[in-house]
Protein backbone atom coordinates (compact mmCIF):
# COMPACT_ATOMS: atom_id res chain seq x y z
CA UNK A 1 0.00 0.00 0.00
CA UNK A 2 2.23 2.63 0.83
CA UNK A 3 1.86 6.09 1.21
CA UNK A 4 -1.73 6.55 1.79
CA UNK A 5 -2.95 10.37 2.79
CA UNK A 6 -0.16 13.37 2.50
CA UNK A 7 -0.52 15.91 5.34
CA UNK A 8 0.98 19.41 5.98
CA UNK A 9 0.95 19.86 9.53
CA UNK A 10 2.80 22.12 11.95
CA UNK A 11 2.32 20.63 15.06
CA UNK A 12 2.94 17.29 13.05
CA UNK A 13 1.71 14.23 15.22
CA UNK A 14 -1.21 15.49 17.42
CA UNK A 15 -4.53 14.64 19.24
CA UNK A 16 -6.57 15.14 15.98
CA UNK A 17 -4.28 12.84 14.00
CA UNK A 18 -3.91 10.62 16.26
CA UNK A 19 -7.59 9.97 16.40
CA UNK A 20 -9.49 11.43 13.36
CA UNK A 21 -6.92 10.84 10.47
CA UNK A 22 -4.94 7.42 11.92
CA UNK A 23 -8.61 5.30 12.41
CA UNK A 24 -10.44 6.90 9.32
CA UNK A 25 -7.42 5.45 7.44
CA UNK A 26 -6.13 2.31 9.18
CA UNK A 27 -2.92 3.83 9.05
CA UNK A 28 -0.54 1.40 10.95
CA UNK A 29 2.51 4.25 10.02
CA UNK A 30 3.03 7.86 11.13
CA UNK A 31 6.02 9.19 9.18
CA UNK A 32 7.12 12.77 9.52
CA UNK A 33 9.75 13.64 6.83
CA UNK A 34 11.14 16.68 7.81
CA UNK A 35 15.11 17.32 8.96
CA UNK A 36 14.90 19.65 11.75
CA UNK A 37 12.75 17.25 13.58
CA UNK A 38 14.59 14.33 12.39
CA UNK A 39 17.76 15.90 14.07
CA UNK A 40 15.82 16.86 17.75
CA UNK A 41 15.83 14.09 20.14
CA UNK A 42 13.83 15.90 22.35
CA UNK A 43 11.10 16.57 19.70
CA UNK A 44 11.49 13.02 18.15
CA UNK A 45 10.37 11.61 22.16
CA UNK A 46 7.86 13.64 22.00
CA UNK A 47 6.10 13.00 19.06
CA UNK A 48 6.46 9.43 19.70
CA UNK A 49 4.49 9.99 22.56
CA UNK A 50 1.50 11.11 20.91
CA UNK A 51 1.44 8.44 18.52
CA UNK A 52 -1.41 6.20 18.87
CA UNK A 53 -1.06 2.84 20.54
CA UNK A 54 -0.37 0.42 17.56
CA UNK A 55 0.53 2.63 15.01
CA UNK A 56 4.52 2.84 14.34
CA UNK A 57 6.57 6.11 13.69
CA UNK A 58 9.30 7.15 11.42
CA UNK A 59 10.18 10.44 12.27
CA UNK A 60 13.15 11.37 9.72
CA UNK A 61 15.07 13.14 7.63
CA UNK A 62 13.75 13.78 3.98
CA UNK A 63 16.70 12.20 2.34
CA UNK A 64 15.92 9.04 4.25
CA UNK A 65 12.24 8.94 3.77
CA UNK A 66 12.74 9.15 0.37
CA UNK A 67 15.52 6.56 -0.06
CA UNK A 68 13.39 4.23 2.25
CA UNK A 69 9.76 4.87 0.26
CA UNK A 70 11.82 4.19 -3.36
CA UNK A 71 13.17 0.58 -1.48
CA UNK A 72 9.44 -0.18 -0.78
CA UNK A 73 10.11 -0.36 2.77
CA UNK A 74 6.63 0.76 3.43
CA UNK A 75 4.87 -1.04 0.52
CA UNK A 76 2.99 -3.82 3.39
CA UNK A 77 1.98 -1.14 5.37
CA UNK A 78 -0.42 1.93 5.52
CA UNK A 79 1.74 5.19 5.92
CA UNK A 80 0.62 8.54 7.06
CA UNK A 81 3.10 11.15 5.18
CA UNK A 82 3.44 14.24 7.66
CA UNK A 83 5.24 17.34 6.66
CA UNK A 84 6.01 20.70 8.31
CA UNK A 85 5.17 22.81 5.27
CA UNK A 86 5.23 22.83 1.42
CA UNK A 87 8.83 22.80 0.91
CA UNK A 88 9.53 20.03 2.43
CA UNK A 89 6.53 17.95 0.01
CA UNK A 90 8.83 20.00 -3.03
CA UNK A 91 12.39 18.20 -1.75
CA UNK A 92 10.43 14.69 -1.36
CA UNK A 93 9.36 15.71 -5.23
CA UNK A 94 12.68 16.23 -6.33
CA UNK A 95 14.21 13.10 -4.36
CA UNK A 96 12.01 11.08 -6.50
CA UNK A 97 8.90 10.56 -4.16
CA UNK A 98 5.95 10.40 -5.77
CA UNK A 99 2.99 12.76 -4.09
CA UNK A 100 -0.20 13.51 -6.19
CA UNK A 101 -2.00 14.97 -3.58
CA UNK A 102 -1.31 16.97 -0.15
CA UNK A 103 -4.20 18.03 2.47
CA UNK A 104 -2.95 21.41 4.11
CA UNK A 105 -4.01 20.98 7.77
CA UNK A 106 -2.67 23.37 9.79
CA UNK A 107 -0.40 26.20 9.26
CA UNK A 108 0.23 28.43 12.59
CA UNK A 109 0.02 32.11 12.49
CA UNK A 110 3.42 33.48 12.45
CA UNK A 111 5.54 37.01 11.63
CA UNK A 112 4.68 37.55 8.03
CA UNK A 113 2.06 35.14 7.22
CA UNK A 114 -1.58 35.83 5.81
CA UNK A 115 -4.66 33.92 6.53
CA UNK A 116 -6.04 32.09 4.10
CA UNK A 117 -8.22 30.03 5.89
CA UNK A 118 -9.01 29.01 9.76
CA UNK A 119 -5.71 27.50 10.98
CA UNK A 120 -3.90 28.08 7.51
CA UNK A 121 -1.53 31.01 7.67
CA UNK A 122 1.09 31.22 4.77
CA UNK A 123 3.89 33.76 3.76
CA UNK A 124 4.65 34.85 0.50
CA UNK A 125 7.51 31.96 0.29
CA UNK A 126 4.70 29.45 1.36
CA UNK A 127 2.75 30.59 -1.11
CA UNK A 128 5.09 30.60 -3.80
CA UNK A 129 6.06 27.26 -3.06
CA UNK A 130 2.25 25.70 -3.01
CA UNK A 131 2.16 27.26 -6.58
CA UNK A 132 4.92 25.24 -7.63
CA UNK A 133 3.93 22.45 -6.31
CA UNK A 134 0.11 22.78 -8.36
CA UNK A 135 2.65 23.22 -11.19
CA UNK A 136 4.27 20.18 -10.58
CA UNK A 137 0.45 18.34 -10.90
CA UNK A 138 -0.14 18.02 -7.16
CA UNK A 139 -3.54 18.48 -6.08
CA UNK A 140 -3.52 20.42 -2.90
CA UNK A 141 -6.57 20.43 -0.73
CA UNK A 142 -7.53 21.91 2.73
CA UNK A 143 -9.28 19.62 5.12
CA UNK A 144 -9.33 19.52 8.80
CA UNK A 145 -10.53 16.49 9.68
CA UNK A 146 -11.89 13.61 7.52
CA UNK A 147 -15.32 13.72 7.33
CA UNK A 148 -14.94 17.81 5.93
CA UNK A 149 -15.91 18.55 2.42
CA UNK A 150 -12.73 18.94 0.32
CA UNK A 151 -11.79 22.49 0.09
CA UNK A 152 -9.52 23.69 -3.42
CA UNK A 153 -6.24 25.09 -1.25
CA UNK A 154 -5.03 26.94 -4.50
CA UNK A 155 -8.68 28.68 -5.11
CA UNK A 156 -7.79 30.11 -1.24
CA UNK A 157 -4.62 31.50 -2.48
CA UNK A 158 -6.21 32.91 -5.53
CA UNK A 159 -8.26 35.03 -3.46
CA UNK A 160 -5.00 36.52 -2.49
CA UNK A 161 -3.66 37.65 -5.63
Amino acid sequence: MGIVHVRIDDRLIHGQVAAFWCNSMKINRIMVANDEVANNELQKSALRMVAPPGVNTSIITKEKAAANIKAGKYDAERVFLILKGPKDAIDLIKLGVNIKMINVGNMAHREGTVQIKRSINVTQDEIEAFKELNAMGVELTAIMVPDEPKTDLMALINKLQ
